[in-house]
């Protein structure tokens, strides 16, 4: 596994989703505004983390993201993981420093400690911990937003200016009665 843009763009989503979801489900489309990342590209990186327990979603109007699990209890490492594992073998968890089969490597195991690390550190800081250091940096978490959306509203239907005659030979003889 690598430490890529996919990764860092996943724990920006998922500290916006943490911040913004506790009044309900956060539109991906709000998120892409705040954070100018692509719709497209959050749906891809959503349903990885959805599918790896992380966020839940929400369908329809009103509908988006929230956290899966206390944010006490999902870690950066896990974020960056769910992202990036299909380009991970399985039950890798480390970090690619180095190519496994590259002859002209004669420190491999500076760079495995070194992956072993990075995981390790990864693993300690908590989705939880960078919430409250951005509350805690003046991030104002404003109103639940939905995304804009185009109201359509029914035609107003204007009354024909109908004449005031009759419609029928019976009626005729009712109008010139009157």
């Amino acid at each position: 596994m690598r430490l890529t843009t996919k990764g860092r763009m996943a724990v920006v989503a998922m500290i916006d989703v943490a911040l913004h979801g506790k009044t309900g489900p956060v539109a991906l489309a709000v998120i892409a505004r705040r954070q100018r990342i692509s719709v497209s590209y959050l749906e891809l990186m959503f349903s990885d983390l959805r599918r790896h327990g992380l966020v839940a979603s929400t369908r329809g109007p009103g509908g988006g993201y929230t956290i899966g699990r206390d944010a006490a209890a999902i870690s950066v490492a896990d974020i960056v993981y769910a992202v990036d594992s299909a380009s991970a073998e399985p039950g890798q968890r480390g970090f690619d420093l180095v190519a496994p089969d590259d002859q002209r490597c004669l420190t491999p195991d500076l760079w495995s400690s070194l992956s072993q690390r990075v995981v390790e550190f990864l693993d300690s800081i908590s989705l939880k911990k960078l919430v409250d250091e951005q509350l805690a940096n003046g991030v104002k978490v404003e109103a639940h937003e939905q995304p804009a959306r185009r109201t359509l509203l029914p035609p107003t239907r204007v009354p024909s200016a109908r004449p005031k005659a009759p419609n029928s030979v019976f009626e005729l003889g009712k109008f010139q009665a009157g």
